[in-house]
């Protein structure tokens, strides 16, 4: 990616190939969180002229320049011990050099979270607010994720959107005994669609009132 294709997409343009790229920044330890992060990228997909980008944090150090560009970062981890892993924040430790030492890069950029753990709790909320304190820390806009919290009386059930009932991201539970193949459920994998969807729907409004400002 050039420098001068870099300097458009700051400024909240579409990239060179007309679509709107929305990054995805993920940790996963066994499969669970790399398979909810699919699932997001899936619900991006579905909103017309936009791009998923799929980024394990492993690879982060060769993106800097991709996540500058993006209007949008979708962050996820799984949670362990009561907060995001520990890769996951090296991650976060990083971008204090990388991002904010270079000029606050990542200023008014659309974020967005999910998160994913044994227990049905396993204090993903603890998560979830790490990472959007992280995002305001950038200067970000954190979006929800926009359904009620679901499965909390007779007539609900197992398969329903938001089961787990978090309000601040897409959270996914994932049986112990279980591997990426049958877990998360399908309810959680839906969860995670419609925050992606509503993620690059928000994102795209927001680039097109930019551009419309700007005019």
């Amino acid at each position: 990616m050039d420098d001068e294709t870099v300097q458009e997409q700051r400024k909240g343009k579409a990239p060179a190939s007309g679509a709107m790229r929305i990054a995805i920044v993920f940790h996963s330890g066994y499969g669970h969180t790399a398979r909810q992060a699919e699932a997001v990228a899936a619900g991006v997909r579905l909103v017309d002229s936009t791009e998923a980008l799929l980024l394990p944090v492993e690879d982060v150090d060769r993106s800097w320049a991709i996540l500058e560009a993006a209007p949008a970062i979708i962050f996820g981890a799984p949670t362990y011990t009561g907060a995001a892993s520990a890769a996951f924040k090296a991650f976060e430790e990083a971008t204090s050099r990388a991002v904010m030492a270079a000029g606050y890069l990542w200023k008014d950029k659309i974020a967005a979270g999910f998160a994913n753990s044994g227990a049905r709790a396993g204090d993903k909320l603890s998560t979830l607010v790490q990472m959007a304190l992280f995002a305001a820390q950038h200067g970000m806009h954190w979006v929800s994720l926009d359904l009620p919290p679901a499965n909390s009386s007779t007539t609900g059930s197992e398969q329903d959107l938001n089961r787990l009932g978090y309000w601040l991201g897409a959270a996914a539970q994932s049986n112990t005994d279980e591997g990426p193949e049958r877990a998360p459920p399908e309810a959680d994998l839906a969860t995670a669609r419609h925050l992606g969807r509503r993620v690059a729907q928000v994102t795209r409004q927001f680039v097109r009132g930019r551009e419309a400002l700007s005019l």
